[in-house]
């Protein structure tokens, strides 16, 4: 007995240590490593024309609006330090802009039981974004409303309400330069399919129920104070000397990143110390500005013929040595297949 005791305790103990041992991308790890080196974080989007049920939506939207801008930071930072990646770039702009820019569908998907918003993005439009800033992938991240049932329990969890609620949820996806998706949130490659959903925007009124001796419970919309006063809650982030964080966020962030993490540590920690000195202009933020109407290109003034400099001479000069960025081929690419339901 004794014997089992340890060999279970043993057992136990080595899948903690590999309990990772799971590939959450929709492409084998191998690929992953070689070709998606560097990404780019976009500004997380708000879709405003979403399932936003809120008697006052505006008013959700800009506070959503408002809440994404000031946690975005703490999303790179975190997925900086996981050091899957050689490098994460911030793409920084109007999320608004870059939004409509981008995305041309979104679609309410049920999948396998996980009802969620999926994004479809504008692909010529993408690889142009991704080609001009030398990022093999991107990741998108999307707040949105969404209807769906919910079991609800009282304070005192004697009763419960069972109905449609509205929330408000947050996916995500990666993708490459074709458009193929990397690696998505809700994620359907876990063995134990789960989402949590981002922030309940309704709620079972059960006290007024119980004031007023019926069973008959109203769902109710939280104030836009109410809502407000959740998303300024805050704790420590994880970026030094920066402000602190938005729970909510700091608690989906946490979710979503602990299904990118590999089985086997690709790079380690040198991302660290090839951002600790990096190369002139390698490692500030990417900006990006749609190609509504592009400007005309200056044209310099006529200068007198200058000696012809041999590519030695150039070769002399210092210069950083940009990371080629390489597209994932359509044959790396595991199809994704709709999850069994």
């Amino acid at each position: 007995m004794r014997n089992l005791l340890r060999l279970a305790l043993l057992m136990m103990a080595v899948s903690a240590l590999f309990g990772c041992a799971h590939n959450y991308y929709n492409i084998p790890q191998e690929t992953l490593e070689k070709k998606v080196r560097t990404i780019g974080v976009a500004p997380i989007f708000t879709d405003a024309e979403s399932d936003i049920r809120h008697p006052d939506k505006a008013s959700i939207v800009s506070i959503v609006r408002t809440y994404n801008m000031k946690n975005e930071k703490e999303l790179i930072a975190k997925l900086r330090s996981t050091g899957i990646f050689y490098a994460v770039r911030p793409v920084e702009g109007d999320a608004a802009r870059l939004f409509e820019t981008l995305v041309w569908n979104r679609e309410r998907r049920d999948d396998a039981g996980i009802i969620y918003n999926k994004y479809f993005v504008k692909k010529e439009e993408l690889k142009q974004l991704l080609a001009q800033n030398g990022l093999d992938a991107m990741l998108f991240v999307t707040v949105s409303g969404l209807t769906r049932p919910g079991k609800v329990f009282s304070s005192n969890l004697l009763s419960y309400l069972e109905t449609d609620f509205n929330y408000l949820s947050m996916t995500a996806q990666m993708l490459d330069r074709e458009g193929n998706t990397i690696w998505e949130y809700p994620n359907f490659k876990t063995s134990r399919l789960s989402y949590p959903l981002f922030f309940a925007l309704q709620y079972p009124d059960f006290d007024e129920a119980a004031a007023n001796l019926t069973e008959k419970v109203d769902v109710k919309f939280k104030t836009v104070a109410g809502v407000n006063a959740a998303f300024a809650k805050t704790e420590a982030s994880s970026v030094p000397n920066a402000p602190e964080v938005s729970t909510l966020y700091v608690k989906q962030f946490e979710e979503m990143l602990a299904l990118m993490k590999t089985y086997t540590p690709l790079f380690g920690g040198k991302e660290k110390e090839r951002e600790a000195a990096p190369a002139p202009g390698g490692g500030a933020p990417v900006y990006y500005n749609p190609p509504a109407t592009p400007a005309a290109a200056p044209v310099a003034p006529a200068a007198p013929a200058a000696p012809a400099v041999t590519p030695q001479a150039i070769q002399a000069a210092p210069a950083p040595v940009p990371a080629t960025p390489v597209s994932v081929t359509p044959g790396d690419i595991v199809p994704e297949q709709p999850p069994a339901k």
